[in-house]
């Protein structure tokens, strides 16, 4: 298996909007980044993976961009983001760039000319098409956001493609000379000095010709198998990676959205040519009750089939991403874990031991190395989140579902759980902003903060500080090959690791009560590498404590 510096690193995920605010206005910015990077370093983590920063209206939070090579105004200046980008650099920590060109703004100036003519010189830019009549889509796709997937634009009588908000519109990538665009603006952003891109929605580029209607998943109906994994995304990602990505030494992830280990493969097989890595969302997409929604807990037996096909189907072919959450995914602890006062600090260390053990490279979203949890929110008018507000509405007040039901799916699920600013201190704010921020600071914020978990040798800061600090030290960690134990358990998640002669057993209990446990006869014993808490880890009978988590070497 070939040996690369992003197989090693760990990755630390920045939300600038809800970071660190240096300038009072109640939003996250650039300086405020660079005011942290001491932090970030202190850590141990290696690469950060920065959400949008890019000019834009903010209908999707920075992922509508209307200029690639400007910068958001309430972030800063391109003076700024080069300063950020240098410092950075200075403590060893590379920064790795959100790419959004699934979709542009609808104030893109591309778009502003598409949409004023049909024979624009920027029409052919993006996907437009006669309704089947006056008043009907060109057909029933459902967009991610809600609503149809198509918008009627009044100055040419046709609609536009948009999979994500209607101020989203999908760029043509058949189009050669969007192609020939967007590789420009990646070079002008590698020549900048950036250290690698996060493709956003990559995965839906290339859309077929035909585009029927889907099947009735929910309130519309499906574009997946029209719009995913379309008939050219490779050839396009390959044209991608011989004129830009192969000039540098830089790192890719992909997010792709209903991938399986054999198209991932093709993604980011060790030859395939196009990324390093992609993500999979199978372990937290595997639970909908109502299209994403849900506020029950995927069963532990479902997350572990899940994850031990990921870890031995890509094992020498492709390479995994490893996160719990991100921008889009509620609260790891909250989730996976369990964020009552009395089991949040021992499940969200049991939730990192997990990941950071599996084979990958491991992703941390801001806060998550606090066991930072889901917001308290206690009305719709809390959300900010254009998903959150459009499913709402679309499910209760417009729709078949009464508030009473709905409303726990929002609190577990919605996007806004991970929005909330980071938690630096127990002064107002949290220390985020000395303004009114632009979403509610969490409460609990007095108990969870940086200052406080930095403080605390037993903190879950230190505890991910020292999982980071071992994957540096082991390589089994990084490169050593996967086996699932347990398999049937509902209670322990338990897996090895070998590499060569050397082998690491990995034992999480994912539940509130006492169980027991019998340690294979090969690991009697065997150094404890990590654990969560205090146990005699020599003994071949244990009692796991709820939420406990070791490692055993040998």
């Amino acid at each position: 298996m070939k040996k690369t510096w992003w197989k090693e690193a760990v990755i630390y995920q920045i939300y600038p909007r809800s970071f660190m605010d240096s300038n009072g206005d109640g939003i996250g910015d650039l300086k405020g980044i660079t005011s942290r990077l001491d932090y970030l370093k202190y850590l141990g983590i290696d690469v950060i993976w920065l959400s949008p920063v890019y000019q834009s209206p903010n209908d999707d939070n920075g992922y509508d961009i209307s200029d690639y090579q400007a910068i958001m105004e309430e972030f800063g200046t391109m003076e700024d983001f080069d300063e950020m980008l240098a410092a950075a650099h200075e403590r060893g920590i590379r920064i790795v760039m959100d790419l959004v060109v699934n979709h542009t703004s609808d104030e893109h100036k591309w778009f502003m000319e598409s949409r004023k003519s049909k024979d624009n010189a920027y029409r052919d830019y993006y996907i437009w098409r006669e309704g089947k009549d006056e008043q009907t889509p060109p057909n029933n796709w459902g967009a991610c956001f809600g609503g149809s997937a198509w918008q009627y634009d009044e100055a040419t009588a046709m609609y536009y493609l948009h999979l994500f908000s209607k101020k989203q519109p999908d760029l043509n990538w058949d189009n050669p000379k969007v192609r020939a665009e967007v590789f420009d603006m990646m070079t002008w952003w590698c020549e900048k000095g950036i250290d690698g891109f996060r493709m956003d929605v990559i995965s839906l580029i290339s859309k077929t010709k035909e585009m029927p209607d889907g099947e009735i998943h929910g309130l519309y109906g499906d574009f997946g198998p029209y719009c995913t994994h379309g008939p050219n995304v490779h050839k396009y990602l390959q044209e991608m990676n011989e004129k830009v990505l192969s000039k540098y030494d830089i790192m890719t992830v992909g997010e792709t959205a209903g991938v399986t280990t054999e198209t991932a493969k093709q993604y980011a097989g060790e030859n395939a040519r196009e990324l390093n890595m992609v993500f999979q969302f199978e372990h937290v997409e595997g639970d909908g009750k109502y299209g994403k929604w849900t506020d029950e807990k995927l069963p532990l037996t479902t997350l572990k089939k899940t994850l031990s096909r990921w870890q031995t189907e890509l094992y020498g072919t492709a390479w995994n991403s490893l996160f719990w959450d991100n921008h889009d995914q509620p609260r790891a602890v909250s989730r996976f874990g369990d964020d009552r006062p009395q089991f949040r600090e021992a499940s969200a260390k049991m939730l990192a031991t997990c990941l950071h053990m599996l084979q990958g490279t491991p992703y941390i979203y801001q806060g998550e190395e606090l066991g930072m949890t889901n917001y308290p929110f206690q009305s719709p008018e809390d959300f900010r989140d254009i998903e959150s507000i459009n499913a709402y509405r679309e499910w209760c007040k417009e729709g078949p579902l009464s508030h009473d039901v709905f409303w726990p799916c929002l609190l577990y699920k919605s996007r806004d759980n991970a929005r909330t600013p980071v938690q630096w201190d127990d002064s107002a704010q949290a220390g985020f902003t000395t303004g009114t921020p632009w979403i509610a600071v969490n409460p609990n914020y007095k108990e969870i903060n940086a200052k406080a978990e930095t403080a605390d040798p037993d903190s879950v800061f230190h505890y991910y500080k020292k999982l980071i600090a071992l994957r540096k030290e082991n390589p089994i960690m990084v490169y050593g090959s996967y086996e699932l134990l347990l398999e049937e358990s509902e209670e322990l998640f338990v897996y090895t690791r070998t590499l060569e002669s050397e082998r690491l057993l990995v034992v999480c209990s994912f539940c509130d009560h006492e169980t027991t446990f019998a340690v294979p006869e090969e690991f009697a014993g065997a150094s404890c590498l990590i654990a969560n808490m205090g146990n005699e880890y020599g003994k071949t009978e244990m009692t796991l404590q709820p939420y406990e988590a070791f490692v055993l070497i040998r």
